[in-house]
């Protein structure tokens, strides 16, 4: 059977969830026993998201091979059960940037160099690589942004183009759309829908399945009149409603239907749909017996999507340890000495996110401070995990001025340093030490007992690092170094042991964490707060359905 590629376009606005579509029927797909992976297509001119500031563009999602991808290949990594890399995500930017190198290069025989055809067959030529890569039965490719945008017009001429390069009988289009209900005249509007499939139409690419957002139900009528406009038939007129939670979605769009219509359109050889583990996982989501409160205490927490796989990650845990994840949002900001006990004084568990710079850090102390004298589970990633060997070298080893060079240059006392290699380099995008690399534990401690195997692999994204010449100090005053990268002795994980369960590390676990294979520190991290929360009489049952809460206090 050869590559089916399937193209999910957005319209009317943005933000109404084409990654989770996108994931959603991923899984569906897997689940009948096909090969698939997801690509998403941003329109922006960044070569890649690595340099944005979380407020702008969320989480940087980082592949094993060291991409700094979209936030939406995590849904993908997480729904579908699978490893992306850098082909799964292609920037304007990225598309650009190769075609004037080819263009220095003498590759167009001097020949003018145009949108199309030039920039056009780049775009193909990324959705080919990636379709050949591994073997796919079916590649979905997710455009950004939404039909009429100038700058996604390149990409609908692409795939116009791409349905006629592999046949018509090896490509679908989806289109997501917006049917609206106006209280006022309460009802549902088709409007919307209908000019937005007109404008992509008019870029030549007619949709042959229409999946509509809507906060109420699609009767016949609606979708009628969505396939006598659209040019669809009924049956591919497909409701996608709210959900308590995303992992629901799939479910919902099997029961509308949108797996068998793929897979009829498409004429894919499939089997019936495996998803009983999907669903036990989505009952555990929703009807936990307990629930606990988790401090997440960060510089970027107004801004949800900024922690995105770690808040996943909660859920993926909560579920194994049937419990519900309650975040408490801290701005770290807002975190001093004189508030932390207050702050934080009926939580469960702390955890001290990741993140880049000066602001925020005396509240991330305060909060670690908090955690390591009052025994409560504390868990530290990347960042966090430094802040952890900071106050621990302040507080235990008798350097008060202990700092990182990121923060102060000229401390006396360098205990988080920037790594030899990056001390020379200029540009920021794409240098950081990225992707996959390997940790060994040491038997007898948490780390170990979390993971059950001596050599882990996981995923990382820093330039600063413990630095090797002062780390005695820890050692002397019985910080457990529990991992070390075994290639450059750095040190990757750090942890206390008459602590209840404290532990920091400088890779960023929750980009691994899966339905199907919940991260292990995570799984273990809650576990020791839920723990934590009834010695202590706080943790709350629940009745009822009950998925993941934030509040930001």
């Amino acid at each position: 059977m050869s590559t089916k590629y399937i193209f999910v376009t957005g319209g009317v606005t943005s933000s109404l969830g084409k990654g989770i579509i996108c994931a959603s029927l991923g899984r569906l797909l897997v689940a009948r026993g096909l090969r698939v992976t997801v690509q998403k297509l941003d329109p922006y001119i960044n070569v890649d998201p690595g340099t944005m500031n979380p407020y702008e563009h969320g989480e940087v999602f980082v592949t094993e091979d060291g991409a700094e991808t979209d936030l939406d290949l995590g849904h993908y990594e997480r729904f579908l059960d699978i490893k992306t890399s850098q082909e799964n995500n292609v920037t304007t930017g990225r598309i650009y940037n190769d075609v004037i190198s080819k263009e220095r290069q003498g590759a167009y025989l001097g020949k003018t160099v145009q949108v199309i055809p030039h920039i056009t067959d780049e775009i193909k030529s990324h959705i080919v690589a990636l379709g050949e890569s591994d073997g796919y039965d079916v590649v979905i490719v997710e455009i950004g942004g939404t039909v009429g945008d100038i700058e996604s017009l390149p990409y609908i001429e692409a795939v116009r183009q791409f349905r006629y390069d592999v046949g018509r009988e090896n490509t679908l289009s989806i289109h997501l759309t917006l049917v609206p209900y106006l209280s006022a005249a309460r009802e549902l509007k088709t409007k919307p829908t209908q000019h937005s499939v007109k404008t992509l139409s008019e870029s030549g690419l007619q949709p042959d399945i229409i999946v509509a957002r809507s906060e109420h139900e699609l009767d016949e009528s609606i979708r009628k009149k969505i396939s006598q406009f659209c040019n669809v038939e009924v049956p591919d007129v497909i409701a996608s409603l709210d959900a308590e939670s995303i992992y629901q979605v799939p479910l919902l769009m099997q029961g509308e239907g949108l797996d068998e219509r793929v897979i009829e359109k498409l004429k894919l050889e499939a089997g019936e749909p495996d998803l009983e583990r999907w669903i036990g996982f989505v009952e555990a989501v929703r009807n936990p017996s307990t629930e606990i409160t988790i401090a997440l205490v960060g510089k970027y927490v107004e801004h949800h999507d900024a922690y995105k796989s770690i808040v996943e990650a909660f859920i993926h845990a909560g579920a194994v340890n049937d419990c519900a994840i309650n975040i408490r949002w801290l701005q770290s900001d807002h975190l001093t000495g004189d508030n932390v006990a207050d702050k934080l004084r009926d939580i469960s568990g702390i955890l001290v996110a990741p993140g880049f710079g000066g602001r925020g850090i005396d509240g991330k102390l305060a909060a670690i401070t908090y955690a390591r004298t009052n025994n409560i589970p504390f868990f530290g990633i990347c960042l966090g995990m430094q802040c952890a060997v900071i106050e621990y070298a302040r507080n235990i080893c008798g350097w008060p001025e202990a700092n990182s060079t990121e923060f102060d240059e000229h401390t006396e006392h360098p205990i988080i340093d920037l790594m030899p290699d990056q001390k020379n380099i200029e540009d920021k995008g794409g240098t950081m030490r990225l992707g996959l690399y390997d940790c060994k534990l040491k038997k007898g401690t948490k780390a170990y007992a979390a993971y059950g195997e001596e050599l882990i692999h996981e995923r990382h994204r820093h330039r600063y690092e413990v630095n090797n010449n002062l780390r005695y100090k820890l050692v002397e005053e019985k910080m457990i170094l529990s991992g070390f990268n075994p290639e450059r002795d750095l040190v990757e994980i750090i942890e206390l042991e008459d602590h209840a369960w404290f532990l920091g590390v400088q890779f960023h676990p929750e980009l691994c964490s899966t339905v199907n294979n919940p991260q292990p520190l995570f799984v273990d991290f809650v576990k020791a707060s839920l723990e934590h929360a009834r010695e202590h009489d706080l943790n709350i049952p629940v009745e009822g359905e009950r998925i993941v809460v934030s509040e930001t206090p």
